[in-house]
């Protein structure tokens, strides 16, 4: 007690000096505390890193509150906030940022790209899909870099772009793109699905690819075994870009570039024309043509032209595009106007120009989610014309004489020709025959797709889609009486008017039924679903004959006038289902099953069962394995799965019989029916497994990442004409059936490097794929076919080069007697090898001399940016493939057509060092049959894009947000020993895929081009 009144008096004692220090020290820490809590506003703009531009919908929150904004949609946040407080910044698919408020009241930040991409959501076949948790062969496109290259075409885009996928294009303006995922797994169609916005569409002809905001590429049946019998040839699925919450946001891209060929072919002029095809024509014991002639009247000294000159020109490419975006949460909108126009690099109206528009609409309203998409696009493309069906403009022209005048007033047409007495050439103006010649083709193409999902109960959700694909179309080819030559005549009796419309319409309903459930470590997805598919065609052609000069080309002013019309309806009905499993983030299962029912098959043939198992194992969360430090992610997965392909004729399963087969019976005709061709009532299916096993690695942060990939797809019961006995009296005499197989199988490598940290910001992506393609059967009784200078044979690769050897050149009779018998053979003529041994030189004697699908194709992309400049490069390229080079063979033919410079080499006895044979009309030794002297290496190495661009410094500028300006070159640079204009040709043909035909050059390009955020 004493003590506590002694501490009590203590306390009373010194309370007032205690006091007076205790409140100083209260008042210090209470105002230090208020000044360190008092809110102020931060304001702040948020931008990426990548692109610059501003990012809205981003996440921005007080460290350790609830207390959080949203950036509008022009990157923009305004937030109360304390000194002591920290900012976290967060964005899907960019890294978190946090920054200390401090002193600071402006805080702009920019977001780096998640480099990782683990968390990706990528598109899959009707649905989506974290990447990390894949477990099929799906190559995510770098949309990005694929736009750098300017196309009418989304698959001239792809080229290079992914492993395992082969692209074939040429120059012409809207021509055809050839594309192949992980080889050929048909004799007939290997041009995989297209998936545009959930709509099954056969090709993106129609599309505008910088409308693209994603695209996958389904390459194995583990991934694209949901699309049943429409997967076998892989399936590229396309998302377009949608509106986001927010202002509307106006963009626009324009580019403008020059298009010219990258070389022109060495060919002679009048003087070494003249040479050649003087020395021919004496050789062959006939007289010189007058116009060739020195000494005769005729003969023409005043006219040389270079028709290379005369109809490479320098074409213009541009591209225009205005984006309108924004909404609110219950519907976000993107409009887009695109236009795209290319006039062609060739002197004549082969233009190709398009319009489309497309709007997509989202929305969500509680349990539903909504949106559509509407598109339209209007095209109109002048094609080249053929004089014969299979020839090529290109080779046209470069046989073009030189003799010949492009223009001549006095000739019907205004253009020039040959004479058949003055020069004797058959010889075609391609520059006359193109201009003169209508050929036009206009489309006009509408897709709509409507959908609604509904979330039943919690992770169950019902989802109904509805798309219709409208394409109606117009072709006029009129072909008007016109002087060309003497063999190119066009009298009024023989020009012609044909006209062809119609329209095709494919309707889909999709109905979807998915459910999601974790339980503990155990995730499940399920799928079900119903697809309903209609596709209708009508075409109707009218033909009109007989014109005058000058007369309008309308078919009522024909002379004589047909038409015809034809329609069918092809219906299909498939029930799909998926099963995605994973337990704790480590071992993953998918499970995919397609049941097909096609109107394309008699009905005891009309249903496919598809399916595919996969599965995958992500070793870096496995708390029992230790990876080495580098190593950050690391994933090994494979499957097994089988897809189908109905690339068949409608009605291909019925024959066709003539009901107007009149027969003598007695001495009278009597009606009667006879079959026209025959068909096999038992077709189905043809039928592809594949078997896919890969690791995929991330190491050094997830900086570098490694896929290590090998497939096989072997295809089985391929549709193959075989040939029928002249007595069944089929036309043609052979029937289409299941009588084939063929297999493909190779690796694929996958580099990325992405380093981010300083000032100087770099990409390097690259990426290596082979093949081996192998028949393993044809028809019953394994006959080979053959194609142009090559062989389909079993064991052996599709199109096999399939040529004659060449040993040299006879230099005298002697040599000759001495040799292997070759009729009409003489002193400058090409010797062929006899391989045989008969003593003959027969079709027998020829060999397989090289593969022509390329064994391995690559790309490479390098980008980077510094301050406000950024820098990319695209290198693209194959090889381990031969070429039959067909343009320089035409010519090398040593007769009255132009000539190759190499022909003035030819041999005579004074010149007898040589591998050029003596020309000589008629060619009675053949020395221009296919044969190894022409054939090339088809390697080759592509600089295909090349881009310098500057982002503009925008300060207090209220209406532009963004904008950049760059310039490209697109095909810069081709590293190849070829003698043709580019190794890189298109050639649909299958079976003589390596026959260079004279495809249009790929162009070189220059481009100018701006992107403006407002």
């Amino acid at each position: 007690m004493i003590a506590i009144k002694q501490l009590f008096f203590n306390y009373k004692l010194y309370w007032p000096k205690k006091e007076w220090l205790m409140a100083i020290v209260i008042m210090f820490m209470y105002t230090n505390n208020l000044l360190a809590q008092q809110s102020k506003v931060i304001e702040g703009v948020v931008t990426s890193v990548s692109e610059g531009a501003p990012l809205p919908g981003v996440n921005v929150l007080v460290k350790g509150t609830s207390n959080g904004v949203v950036t509008d949609f022009n990157g923009k946040y305004s937030i109360n906030a304390s000194s002591n407080d920290v900012l976290v910044f967060s964005y899907i698919g960019f890294a978190n940022k946090e920054v200390n408020v401090g002193n600071q009241i402006v805080v702009n930040v920019s977001l780096q790209d998640d480099t990782t991409s683990l968390d990706e959501v990528v598109v899959v076949g009707y649905g989506t899909q974290r990447k990390s948790d894949l477990t099929g062969a799906v190559s995510v496109v770098n949309v990005d870099e694929a736009k750098k290259t300017v196309s009418y075409d989304v698959g001239k885009m792809l080229q290079g772009q992914v492993a395992g996928v082969t692209v074939q294009s040429s120059g012409e303006p809207g021509g055809f793109v050839n594309i192949k995922i992980r080889g050929i797994t048909s004799f007939n169609n290997n041009n995989p699905l297209f998936v545009i916005d959930g709509m099954i569409v056969d090709s993106p002809y129609d599309f505008a690819p910088g409308e693209i905001e994603s695209m996958q590429v389904l390459k194995d049946a583990s991934s694209a075994a949901i699309y049943g019998v429409r997967g076998a040839n892989g399936v590229i699925i396309i998302t377009t870009k949608k509106g986001k919450t927010g202002k509307i946001d106006l963009r626009y891209k324009s580019v403008v570039g020059f298009q010219n060929v990258p070389n022109n072919l060495s060919l002679t002029d009048r003087v070494g024309y003249q040479t050649i095809t003087s020395a021919a024509e004496i050789n062959a014991g006939l007289s010189v043509v007058p116009g060739n002639d020195p000494s005769s009247p005729l003969y023409i000294n005043n006219v040389d032209t270079d028709w290379q000159d005369e109809a490479y020109k320098t074409g213009i490419i541009q591209n225009h595009s205005l984006t309108f975006a924004g909404g609110a949460e219950s519907l976000n909108y993107s409009m887009n106007i695109d236009y795209f126009d290319n006039s062609s690099y060739f002197e004549t109206p082969q233009n190709y120009d398009r319009l489309s528009t497309t709007l997509n609409l989202n929305g969500e309203k509680g349990k539903f989610r909504y949106g559509a998409k509407i598109g339209y696009t209007k095209s109109d493309k002048e094609n080249f014309n053929e004089y014969l069906p299979g020839t090529s403009s290109v080779i046209q022209l470069l046989q073009a004489i030189p003799t010949m005048p492009v223009y001549d007033e006095n000739r019907l047409g205004g253009y020039g020709g040959a004479d058949n007495l003055t020069q004797r050439a058959i010889t075609l103006n391609v520059i006359g025959f193109n201009n003169l010649i209508d050929n036009s083709n206009q489309r006009n193409r509408f897709i709509g797709n409507v959908w609604g999902e509904y979330e039943i109960i919690e992770g169950l959700k019902y989802t109904l889609r509805a798309s219709a694909d409208q394409l109606d179309w117009q072709t006029k080819f009129f072909n008007p009486p016109s002087d060309l030559g003497w063999y190119y005549l066009t009298t009024n009796e023989e020009s012609a008017l044909d006209l062809t419309s119609g329209n095709e319409t494919r309707t889909i309903v999709d109905n979807l039924l998915s459910y999601s459930k974790e339980i503990e470590k155990h995730k499940f997805d399920v799928l079900l679903g119903w697809v309903q598919e209609r596709f209708d065609h009508y075409n109707h052609i009218s033909r009109g004959v007989g014109f005058e000069p000058g007369e309008i080309s309308h078919i009522e002013y024909a002379d004589d006038i047909s038409a015809r019309e034809y329609e069918s309806t092809i219906t299909s009905l498939s029930y799909i289902s998926r099963l995605n499993y994973s337990y704790d983030d480590r071992y993953l299962l998918t499970a995919n099953f397609r049941r097909d029912r096609s109107s394309l098959f008699p009905s005891k043939n009309n249903t496919g069962d598809y399916f595919s198992v996969s599965g995958a194992w992500k070793v870096h969360n496995e708390t029992s394995i230790n990876l080495p430090e580098v190593i950050n992610t690391m994933k090994v997965r494979g499957g097994y799965g089988q897809l189908g392909n109905n690339t068949i004729a409608n009605y291909g399963y019925t024959g066709t019989v003539n009901g107007f087969a009149s027969y003598a019976f007695g001495n009278n005709l009597a009606p009667g029916t006879t079959a026209v061709s025959l068909k096999d009532p038992n077709i189905k299916w043809e039928d592809t497994e594949t078997i896919n096993a890969a690791i995929e690695l991330g190491m050094l942060d997830n900086k570098l990442n490694v896929t290590v990939e090998y497939f096989e797809k072997k295809s089985t019961n391929l549709l193959a004409d075989v040939p029928l006995p002249f007595s069944t009296g089929s036309f043609p005499a052979s029937i289409t059936t299941n009588a084939a197989a063929v297999k493909n199988n190779g690796f694929e490598f996958v580099v990325g490097y992405n380093n981010s940290d300083n000032e100087f910001k770099y990409n390097i992506s690259a990426n290596l794929g082979t093949l081996k393609n192998e028949v393993l059967k044809i028809g019953l009784d394994g006959n080979p076919i053959n194609g142009t200078g090559s062989r389909t044979e079993v064991g052996r690769s599709i199109g096999e080069l399939y040529v004659y050897e060449v040993e040299g050149i006879f230099q005298d009779q002697a040599e000759i007697d001495a040799h292997a018998f070759q009729s009409s053979a003489a002193p400058g003529d090409i010797k062929y090898k006899d391989l045989n041994d008969d003593g003959l030189i027969t079709d027998d004697d020829r060999s397989f001399q090289g593969v022509s699908i390329p064994k391995y194709s690559f790309g490479l992309n390098f980008s980077s940016s510094y301050k406000d400049f950024d820098f990319s490069c695209f290198f693209q390229g194959s090889g381990g493939n031969k070429v039959i080079n067909g343009t320089y063979h035409d010519l090398m033919l040593g007769d009255y057509v132009n000539h190759h410079t190499d022909m003035l080499d030819f041999w005579t006895p004074q010149n007898t060092d040589t591998n050029i044979p003596r020309p000589i009309i008629g060619d009675p030794n053949g020395n221009n049959r296919l044969s190894n002297r022409f054939i090339e290496n088809g390697d080759y190495i592509k600089l295909q894009t090349l881009e310098l661009g500057y982002t503009v410094p925008l300060k207090d500028t209220k209406i532009v947000q963004r904008a950049r300006v760059y310039v490209s070159g697109q095909n810069v640079l081709t590293i190849s020993n070829y003698k043709g204009y580019d190794p890189d040709f298109n050639n649909g043909g299958l079976f003589s895929r390596g026959f260079d035909f004279g495809s249009f050059p790929n162009p070189r390009g220059f481009m100018f081009g701006v992107e403006v955020d407002f």
